[in-house]
């Protein structure tokens, strides 16, 4: 059943930062095609003020940049209750409880499933940044019934054909949604018994997890999540992924994992020419017959400009492998550790991207080791 849009709120002219406005285009016809959705990438909507006034309180900020994508939703023909997925960064987590009161009033009914975190955001004056999915095929909302409703405004779930977008999951108790404690590697044991009755919920498992996006409190406790991750996921399948350090909401959680998944026949691991799996339990891509999953990839360079030129080589190869290009890419996720290399970053992706650089999410989120880029991708078949 089609999720009931919620109303339209005034929409004000407002600066928007970064915003590339994209939707994924018809994709070749596939045996499941019929059950692919299409998906609009709405990406790095900010607002610092609404004509010649600044807004300089979260709560101005988050309806300006909400009132900024229903905008940009209705130029696609789309409106709130179409959007399967949000993020939400905010400069600081103590504006969190503010940014919900606003963030109500635009999807009271039957919300997008989210993901929020702390980052450090290229426009130094915003206090709030976000990106979003939309689509316009049905959609359902995934509730699982031993799985506490959520206190705050997202759904733990949402499906659209044989896609499913599984909201940021930290560790909480299903029965009572209260936080769980432990070690990381208990905390991510309990994020994906969470994940799993989403799934079970939607009739998939973990096999069909198709891509992660892992927020670690500290990036140190990469390893030990590690352990505990590849006990979930297919060791010769697992889900493309990226794992970032993300500043949680509730300083009782130590890691937040969201997630898509996707139910397919063509599901395959996309590997170059030589390459194998490596340690870390994850795939360079997954391929499902319309779409290919991109991993976050970061390769050595000379600066924020060499890292970008080496990493979108290692992503052209696997877009290549999978019989796709950079003209095929939907999506751009770029993780700085040092937010002020933007432009450089942004400069590589224009001048390998020619044809035009689909959305950007970018933000301050730094990377696990000593690199400073890594870019994730979202492609599909034209």
């Amino acid at each position: 059943m089609k999720r009931t849009p919620a109303p339209t709120p005034f929409l004000a002219s407002v600066t928007i930062l970064a915003a590339t406005l994209a939707a994924a285009a018809t994709a070749l016809p596939a045996p499941v095609a019929a059950q692919t959705p299409e998906l609009v990438f709405l990406s790095n909507i900010s607002a610092t003020s609404r004509g010649d006034a600044p807004l300089t309180t979260i709560e101005e900020q988050t309806a300006a940049a909400l009132d900024a994508l229903g905008e940009q939703l209705q130029e696609h023909g789309l409106g709130y209750g179409d959007i399967v997925a949000m993020n939400v960064f905010l400069r600081d987590t103590r504006h969190f409880q503010a940014m919900n009161g606003v963030y109500r009033g635009y999807f009271a009914n039957d919300p997008p499933t989210r993901a929020t975190v702390e980052a450090d955001l290229p426009d130094r004056d915003a206090l709030v940044q976000i990106s979003a999915v939309a689509t316009p095929d049905e959609t359902e909302v995934i509730a699982p019934p031993g799985l506490q409703s959520p206190a705050l405004p997202y759904s733990w779930g949402i499906r659209a054909g044989d896609v499913l977008f599984i909201a940021g999951a930290t560790s909480r108790d299903p029965d009572t949604y209260e936080p769980v404690g432990g070690d990381v590697q208990a905390q991510t044991r309990r994020v994906f018994g969470n994940i799993g009755m989403v799934l079970e919920e939607a009739g998939m498992d973990y096999g069909d997890l198709v891509a992660c996006k892992v927020f670690l409190d500290d990036v140190r406790l990469w390893g030990d999540m590690n352990t505990a991750y590849r006990e979930f996921v297919e060791a010769d399948s697992p889900p493309a992924r990226a794992a970032v350090r993300g500043g949680l909401m509730n300083p009782d959680f130590l890691v937040e994992i969201q997630c898509v998944a996707e139910q397919s026949d063509e599901r395959q691991v996309v590997l170059r020419e030589g390459q194998r799996l490596g340690r870390s339990p994850l795939s360079p891509a997954i391929a499902t017959g319309e779409r290919v999953w991109l991993s976050g990839m970061l390769a050595r360079g000379d600066g924020a400009r060499g890292e970008a030129e080496a990493t979108l080589a290692s992503l052209g190869a696997t877009l290549e492998a999978a019989g796709l290009g950079f003209g095929d890419v939907e999506d751009v996720w770029v993780y700085l550790t040092d937010v002020r290399d933007e432009a450089a970053v942004l400069e590589v992706l224009a001048e390998a991207m020619p044809g035009g650089v689909p959305p950007v999410t970018l933000a301050g989120l730094p990377l696990v080791g000593r690199l400073g880029v890594e870019i994730q991708m979202t492609a599909a078949r034209r």
